[in-house]
C-alpha cells in the first residue's frame, strides 16, 4: 500500500466570504470547517501524515483552541504563506521521508466523500497525477469588464478542477523546485505539474465536492452532509466536541 503525506491548506484569505471569521473556521453543525475536512484522512491506513496549513494570522487561535486534539489526532500544524504555492511549499518541507505521494486539499472542501478519495489516491499510484474534478454542464458565458458577454463558451471537455490533488512526491517536489521559471499565476498544483510538463489525470466527480466561498455555501455544505449516509466518526481526542 502506498504511503501518502495530506496537506491541508487552510491559509487563504477568504476575501469572498465576508466578515472577521475565516470560512475555514466557520462551523457547519457545531464543528469547523477545516476539521470536517481533515477528518476523511486522519484514519485512512493509507494516510502516513496529516499537514494542517494555517495563515500566519491564524496561528495563535489555532494553537490555543484546536492544538491538543489536533497533536491528539497527529495532525502536524505548519503556518503557510502568502499564496497558495507558497503554502503548499512550506507544508513540502516538513513532509516525511516514508511518504511515497503527498496530496493536497482545501481546508474548505469538506464534502469529499471516502469513496472519491480512495479513487483519486488509486488513480495516482498508477499516474503519478491525479485530481478529482467535475464536468461543466452549464451554458458558459465569458464576460466583458463592462458586464456584458462578448463570448458564450463550448462547455464539452471542461471540468471544474476541486481536491483532493495527488501526486508522486518526487514529482510534486522537483516542479515546486521549478516554480520560478514560469512566469503564469499557479492557482492549483495540477496546473504548475502540467507546466513542467507531466500529464495530469482526472477522476471524475460532481458539484457537490464543493469549496465553501461564501457565506452561504455553509448551509449548502450542511444539507449535503446530511443528505449523506453517517459514516462513523473519528475518535476527536480527550476534549468534548464542545471544545471545537
Amino acid at each position: 500500500m502506498a504511503k501518502i503525506s495530506v496537506i491541508v491548506a487552510s491559509a487563504g484569505k477568504a476575501d469572498r466570504f465576508g466578515g472577521a471569521e475565516k470560512k475555514t473556521l466557520a462551523k457547519i453543525d457545531g464543528r469547523p470547517v477545516f476539521l470536517r475536512s481533515i477528518e476523511h484522512f486522519i484514519n485512512r491506513a493509507d494516510v502516513c501524515q496529516t499537514i494542517l496549513a494555517v495563515a500566519p494570522e491564524d496561528m495563535g487561535e489555532i494553537k490555543s483552541r484546536y492544538a491538543p486534539n489536533l497533536g491528539f489526532m497527529g495532525v502536524t500544524i505548519v503556518e503557510g504563506g502568502a499564496t497558495r504555492v507558497d503554502t503548499v511549499a512550506t507544508s513540502l518541507d516538513v513532509v516525511v521521508e516514508e511518504a511515497e505521494y503527498v496530496a493536497v486539499h482545501d481546508a474548505a472542501r469538506p464534502c469529499v466523500t471516502e469513496q472519491w478519495i480512495t479513487a483519486v489516491f488509486a488513480d495516482a499510484v498508477k499516474t503519478g497525477a491525479s485530481i478529482l474534478a467535475a464536468p461543466l454542464f452549464g451554458t458558459i458565458k465569458r464576460v466583458a469588464e463592462s458586464g456584458v458577454i462578448d463570448a458564450t463558451l463550448p462547455r464539452e471537455a471542461l471540468f471544474e478542477a476541486q481536491t483532493p490533488q495527488v501526486f508522486r512526491k518526487d514529482l510534486l517536489v522537483g516542479c515546486y523546485g521549478r516554480r520560478g521559471e514560469f512566469t503564469e499565476e499557479i492557482t492549483d498544483d495540477a496546473q504548475l505539474v502540467e507546466l513542467c510538463g507531466h500529464p495530469v489525470s482526472v477522476v471524475k466527480t460532481d458539484a457537490t465536492n464543493l469549496k465553501i466561498t461564501v457565506k452561504g455555501d455553509l448551509a449548502l455544505a450542511n444539507a449535503i452532509i446530511k443528505a449523506r449516509p453517517v459514516a462513523k466518526r473519528p475518535k476527536l481526542g480527550a476534549f468534548e466536541e464542545a471544545q471545537w
